[in-house]
């Protein structure tokens, strides 16, 4: 099989171009056509002046001497006015078409990484400025997503790091004391992270797909999410010191289990270990009917903090005053998996500072409205 012939690349300027001039002749034609057949209908005999006297020397010719001038000079028009159409179709084709040029240039640029760059096109509010605005959103969600999808990245590694540590320190004190060991209670414990660590590795895979989340969403008891959390945290919350109260209302959510378990998980640690010696936690799940929402909120005591700094506190890495328990540095991706979770189910992650120190922090997620 012959390779096909690669076309000839035509730009839209010139087709635009040769259309004008291709109209404006056709329109020429049929006007001076219109001429033509009018004249032809003129009676064929030789014309003189209306009053002969005036001009003895004027001849008027017949109907075909004026058929053949007006033949010659059509000829003559329709050439003129396909050399207007051209050269004001070309120049009227880039002035419409400078805005698609804009385009074409930002789409080039963004092609080579730099996802930074608008159009920002000015002007008339017509196609090629709505086509540029759609442009510019477009590419501020790409943006957006590879933001996503680097933190992701981060919070996947950081949040597996946790159960293969636990392991590995019970495999090493196994090792060093391999006779003081027991090993029904060591493999329980063992198999117990590992089951933790498979179904962390599963959730975080379902939240880098967004679609596979909507496709496996279903109704999820959130209180009992809470209840399960808040026992499996009272150990490390009586080593503090740290008092968790509750008032979990009935309600119901549609997500992922999986997730939405990994989601209050890490905000009942972070009121337990950023509440402080002596500190309180507060829980509470509330529905609002009209809204079709649930709020989960966990009220705690700890540090002093102003608005802005509460609002970043969802940003990854971030550490600070708070962010630190019981003098081990927190990774700083707790709640910025949290708010990625919520984001992920249609909800959002709120934090506000309460006055007397300590944080307000409150999900929410949409209910069940079977």
């Amino acid at each position: 099989m012959s390779a096909a012939t690669p076309r000839v690349r035509v730009s839209a300027r010139l087709r635009l171009a040769l259309s004008y001039a291709v109209f404006l002749v056709a329109a020429g034609a049929v006007v001076l056509i219109a001429v033509y057949v009018v004249l032809y209908y003129v009676p064929n005999y030789p014309l003189a002046p209306a009053i002969p006297g005036d001009s003895p020397n004027l001849q008027i010719g017949s109907r075909g001497d004026i058929l053949k001038a007006v033949l010659g000079f059509s000829a003559l028009a329709l050439v003129a006015l396909a050399l207007i159409g051209i050269i004001g179709g070309w120049f009227l084709a880039g002035w419409i078409l400078a805005p698609l040029r804009r385009i074409n240039e930002a789409a080039q640029i963004v092609a080579t990484g730099d996802l930074q760059h608008r159009i920002a096109l000015t002007g008339r509010n017509d196609e090629f400025r709505q086509v540029a605005d759609n442009f510019d959103h477009m590419l501020d969600r790409l943006r957006d997503a590879f933001e996503v999808q680097e933190r992701f990245a981060a919070n996947a590694s950081h949040e597996l790091r946790t159960p293969l540590a636990v392991t590995a320190t019970m495999l090493d004190v196994a090792l060093r004391n391999p006779d003081e060991q027991d090993y029904p209670v060591l493999l329980e414990r063992l198999r117990i992270t590992n089951d933790r660590a498979v179904a962390l590795t599963a959730a975080l895979l379902r939240l880098a797909d967004a679609n596979a989340i909507v496709a496996t969403a279903e109704p999820v008891g959130i209180a009992d999410i809470v209840r399960a959390a808040i026992k499996e945290n009272a150990d490390e919350a009586d080593r503090r010191d740290v008092t968790i109260t509750s008032q979990l209302g009935a309600a119901t959510v549609i997500g992922d289990a999986g997730l939405l378990t990994q989601l209050v998980t890490n905000l009942v640690q972070n009121a337990v270990r950023h509440s402080g010696s002596g500190g309180r936690a507060f829980v509470s799940i509330t529905s609002d009917h009209q809204l079709r929402t649930v709020a989960l909120c966990i009220e705690s005591t700890g540090s002093l903090f102003d608005a802005e700094t509460a609002a970043r506190l969802a940003e990854p890495f971030l550490r600070g005053a708070g962010r630190i328990a019981g003098g081990v540095a927190g990774n700083g991706l707790g709640l910025a998996l949290v708010d990625r979770i919520a984001a992920v189910h249609g909800g959002s992650l709120a934090i506000v500072p309460r006055a007397a120190g300590g944080l307000e922090v409150t999900v929410t997620l949409p209910a069940d409205g079977r």
